[in-house]
């Protein structure tokens, strides 16, 4: 059974529907815990998709602090137990009982859960075989609190967010040192038009080597409108494809980075279980995930080249390169982590002005260039000498 797709309509939402995995699961609750843990991770698709095992013979994002602004994380959780600091709450609400923590939980398991053992008191790693493993299970994430969930009762009425939260959680965010944003969230500041306070702490980010990552909507089978925060110029806007790596139809259509998979998608919850989601946000988590790989396989890369990386490195690349439902192609950790490499080389070229297009033209590198110069001017000079020394018609010598 699939949940109905977000109808987006009111101001920043969190982009993902949920459904609790197992229904009426009549066996103990030890039994249960152990057999929702082990679906967990056998439903869990994307980490071949991903490539992950390959991406993580490299790096599993250590050293890497993720922000997720949401409706915040709940670190108790067993696949995200030890990973989470917690930031502040900027909607301006109070954490109501459980009716918190609900995606932003979900998400942060794509981004860095570590998974959980059966047996009871054994150590992180000895046999992690159960639950959610995120595509960077060795970050932590940063909770930032900018919105609330779609079932708090304080939606109705009012601001799902505190004034410009989105804007103050990524300030936040990068002064505390997060080298990924991740926000899986829509509408930004109450308006489908952006707000200026959320561009320029966007602008704020990138400056300082922030990456940020945001999903492009779910409205794609409707309006297809431009989503905030995605819209921002330098954010990677991330929509979702189905197992067969096709787009979903759900998935708006504008202003696509990439794509990852959007549905049905495993995820932890806020009361220590799963659910099966669709929705732009889970592709979204998943890129910023693949962006802390590279972060933490190559930290001197900037935004920009970072960007590049998981652009470049996509399967199902459409002809030309781009298209609205695809964007660069399907996100790939393991051919992201490749092209990384090869930017990271000493041969790495400076970003391009905003108003060029396309990859400059291939040539020899400056150094090869300049031997080629020299000598053609060498043998220009050759010639010359060689014309000057040259006895002229008529001077020969008498007898």
């Amino acid at each position: 059974m699939r949940s109905p797709r977000l109808a987006a309509t009111a101001p920043l939402l969190p982009l993902l529907p949920l459904l609790p995995l197992l229904l009426g699961l009549a066996v103990p609750p030890a039994a249960a815990d152990h057999e929702t843990g082990a679906a967990a991770r056998a439903k869990q698709w994307q980490l071949r998709a991903l490539r992950l095992h390959d991406a993580w013979r490299l790096t599993r994002g250590e050293g890497v602090l993720v922000a997720v602004l949401d409706t915040g994380v709940r670190g108790d959780h067993p696949d995200l137990r030890g990973s989470v600091v917690q930031g502040p709450d900027l909607t301006g609400a109070a954490r109501t009982g459980g009716l918190w923590g609900h995606h932003g939980t979900a998400m942060a398991s794509l981004i860095a859960g570590h998974g959980h053992s059966a047996h009871a008191g054994a150590n992180r790693g000895d046999d992690d075989d159960h639950g959610v493993l995120g595509v960077a299970p060795a970050a932590k994430v940063l909770s930032v609190r900018v919105t609330l969930e779609n079932s708090d009762p304080l939606r109705a009425g009012r601001r799902t967010g505190g004034h410009h939260a989105v804007a103050k959680g990524i300030r936040y965010a990068v002064d505390r040192g997060a080298q990924v944003i991740s926000m899986s969230l829509g509408g930004g500041s109450g308006s489908w038009k952006g707000s200026a306070a959320e561009e320029a702490a966007v602008r704020y980010a990138i400056t300082r080597g922030a990456i940020l990552v945001a999903s492009s909507g779910n409205d794609g089978a409707t309006t297809n409108r431009r989503n905030f925060p995605a819209a921002y110029p330098g954010v990677i806007a991330v929509g979702a494809v189905d197992r067969r790596l096709r787009p979903a139809g759900f998935s708006n259509r504008r202003h696509l980075s990439v794509v990852a998979p959007g549905v049905d998608i495993v995820t932890a919850t806020a009361t220590g279980q799963y659910v099966v989601s669709d929705g732009t946000s889970s592709a979204a988590a998943m890129v910023a995930g693949i962006a802390a790989l590279i972060r933490s396989a190559y930290p001197e890369l900037s935004p920009h080249h970072v960007r590049r990386a998981i652009e470049r490195g996509t399967r199902r690349r459409p002809h030309g390169g781009y298209d609205a439902a695809y964007g660069h192609g399907v996100a790939n950790a393991a051919l992201a982590l490749r092209a990384a490499e090869r930017l990271a080389g000493p041969a790495q070229a400076l970003p391009l002005p905003a108003e060029h297009f396309g990859e400059p033209e291939p040539g020899p590198p400056p150094g090869s260039r300049a031997l080629v110069i020299a000598a053609l001017v060498a043998l220009a000079l050759a010639l010359s000498v060689r014309v000057l020394l040259r006895p002229r018609a008529g001077d020969r010598p008498r007898a």
